[in-house]
Order: structure tokens, then sequence, then C-alpha cells
């Protein structure tokens, strides 16, 4: 696990990403997505689709499988539903990333936290935006990674959602070993701590 971050060569896209807000670029084969966690503690929720073909996209069964393992650690690769290598973890300064904890929607809110925030925009919505640019809709999401998001198993099996173990300046770098869309939801969740309560940007760089 590396704190100091790698050297990026020639940076092609860079963009921070506002508090709450989607996101939607493709990444190159062979290019580095580096997601930085601006002001530390900001969960990034995140799917991967296939350039090429949109219906081979991330799998969370498939990487789990795989490496035998619920967390996403330097060296973890991401695997699609034809079980090819979609990215790699090739860096990261936080010790794991949760593959489980899934994305909010406006219905766990309200199951979770009451109907009175039924209103509060959630990662569902997020994704259901940036997807739509391309055509996708809900039947087109998966189960997602959840980078810097800290979500523990209990010896009982019991899921728990707590502070992030990232900090600011933190950040996790992905190579991409296809040509890929990647889709993220700056999580606005503000009913548990896995924002700290205060959802805040993050800083999306591809480099060659």
């Amino acid at each position: 696990m590396a704190f100091d971050p790698p050297p990026l060569n020639t940076i092609v896209h860079d963009e921070v990403v506002p508090a709450r807000a989607p996101w939607l670029h493709e990444v190159k084969a062979g290019q580095t997505l580096r997601i930085v966690d601006l002001e530390g503690n900001q969960a990034v929720d995140f799917l991967a689709y296939s350039a090429a073909d949109d219906a081979e996209r991330y799998s969370a069964q498939d990487t789990i499988a795989a490496q035998k393992n619920i967390f996403l650690r330097e060296g973890a690769v991401l695997l699609s539903n034809e079980g090819r290598p979609m990215m790699t973890v090739t860096a990261t300064a936080v010790a794991y990333h949760d593959t489980i904890g899934g994305a909010c929607s406006c219905e766990s809110n309200t199951l979770r936290y009451g109907h009175h925030t039924k209103s509060q925009h959630a990662c569902v919505e997020n994704f259901l935006v940036a997807n739509a640019a391309q055509g996708r809709g809900k039947r087109d999401m998966v189960s997602n990674v959840n980078w810097f998001m800290n979500v523990p198993v209990e010896a009982d099996g019991a899921l728990g959602i707590v502070d992030g173990i990232s900090a600011p300046g933190l950040y996790v770098d992905l190579r991409a070993e296809m040509d890929v869309v990647v889709v993220v939801s700056n999580c606005p969740q503000i009913n548990n701590p896995c924002n700290g309560f205060d959802p805040t940007p993050v800083r999306m760089i591809i480099a060659q």
C-alpha cells in the first residue's frame, strides 16, 4: 500500500467532481484512472462497462470469487461478467475498498432512515443520470464498487457502515485492461457516516 502517489505520465483528463454529482468517462486500455479523495471520508460509488460492448460490465461476483476476498486491495483485478480483466488496482493509499455495500437509493433511504428521506438524492439516481447519456437504464445497473468506503463484516456476518478510512488527498489508481466506460456517483449520502455526514468533492485524473 503506497501513501505517496506514484508519478503519472501524460495527463489526458483532470476534473473535480462536485459533492453529490455523477461522472462518466471512457478510460482506454493502458491508461490509469486516479481517484483522489480531496477532503477525506468520501465514498465513491463506481461501475465499469466495456466500451466495445456494454453488455459486458463489472461483476462483483466474479471479482470476489476470483480473488477469494470481499475487499479490493492493491493488485486486485476487477473482472467482468465474462470473466475478463477490466481494471487493476495498481496503487492505493487506503488499506481496502468495499465491494458489497451497494449504492444508496431513495427506496433504501426510506427503509433505513425514515420516509422523510425519500426525496433525498442518492447514488442510484446518479448512476441513472450518467448512464442515460449512453442509453443504459435500470436493467444495466449491477452491484458496484465503493472506493474508500468502510463496510466491515462482523463475526456473525453482519455488515456495518462506519466512518471511512480515507483522509484528505488519499487516492486509488486503476489501470484499464480494456477500453472501459467508468460511471461514478460521488456519494450524496448524509444519513450514515460513509461520507462523514458531509459529502465532498473528488478529483478524477486519467493519464497515459
